[in-house]
């Protein structure tokens, strides 16, 4: 990462990304984070809403943070009538490089931690990373709850980032279309509704969602499940696995399987899990989800 009041940092020595990509994973502790967050080449990215209008006094940032709320900063956007698109590539990489962050990143996303709804924004921007083609990504597990809990350093405040460039290459096999999803309908693909058992049973829905119900055959694997808001933690590869299994999905075989929810926020939960945590390679997310499939009444609803 460049940082606009370190021009002095061209001169010095950088170590090698690898080294810190042979100890980080998709989720890394708050002591990872405050053991390297001074890296060169280690981007702190927080984003969290609302910093300001809390109770966090004169140190609300995390140390060496770079700012980027999930709400409002343009990570998604609506597209031909369908909220929570992932933008254009030339407009996320554009946001995502005047961030400082390039391709030799190694990018750590810190949310607030408060429950699987909001750690829904690191999973989502996770995956964009990820379909972007940049897989030196991970996600603080517990976010802030943890950094702070663990006498992370708090600052006045964020780091003003330099623009750079970041290059992408898209990754399609992450990102399910309505069409995709229609093939999956004829040849027995696994669905994961990763909405609440309320929406997906029909018994009520989301205000971007035209109809109650879900898609045919769909199985629901509630993204409250995969994150304790007790405990600020995701779910350790064991629950991924049990729970998985629970609902028909065999992680160990590498099965094809999408997931969705109404926004595709909730689904990257489930994404996350299935494809990070658990290790099964072929789970795709269905971004549009229930906002597009339900958008044509020509779709079949469960």
């Amino acid at each position: 990462m460049r940082f606009a009041s370190f021009a002095a940092a061209a001169f010095i020595a950088a170590a090698p990304l690898a080294a810190y990509a042979a100890d980080a994973t998709p989720l890394v502790t708050a002591d990872w984070v405050k053991a390297h967050a001074g890296d060169d080449n280690v981007v702190i990215l927080d984003i969290r809403g609302d910093i300001e209008g809390t109770d966090l006094g004169d140190l609300p940032y995390l140390a060496h943070g770079v700012v980027a709320p999930y709400a409002t900063a343009g990570w998604r956007t609506e597209i031909d009538g369908v909220p929570g698109q992932i933008p254009p590539p030339e407009q996320i990489a554009e946001l995502i490089g005047s961030l400082g962050i390039d391709g030799d990143d190694h990018v750590v996303i810190v949310p607030w931690g408060t429950d699987s709804s909001e750690f829904g924004g690191a999973t989502r921007i996770y995956w964009t990373f990820k379909y972007l083609g940049h897989d030196e990504v991970s996600i603080l597990d517990g976010g802030w709850r943890q950094y702070d809990a663990a006498g992370g350093e708090r600052v006045a405040e964020a780091v003003t980032p330099e623009p750079t460039e970041f290059p992408y290459e898209i990754q399609p096999e992450l990102r399910a279309t309505t069409a995709d999803v229609e093939a999956a309908l004829e040849s027995g693909t696994k669905l994961v509704d990763g909405r609440p058992e309320a929406q997906y049973l029909g018994e009520s829905k989301s205000p971007v969602v035209r109809i109650e119900g879900t898609i045919p055959g769909a199985v629901n694997l509630p993204n409250s499940k995969l994150y304790s808001a007790e405990y600020a933690s995701f779910a350790t590869p064991e629950t991924v696995a049990a729970l998985s299994s629970e609902i028909g999905v065999d992680l160990a075989s590498g099965e094809e399987n999408i997931v969705f929810c109404n926004t595709g926020h909730w689904a990257s939960v489930v994404w996350f899990a299935l494809h990070e945590i658990g290790g099964d390679e072929n789970t795709t997310m269905y971004d549009g989800s229930m906002s597009e499939w339900a958008a044509d009444p020509a779709r079949p609803i469960q």
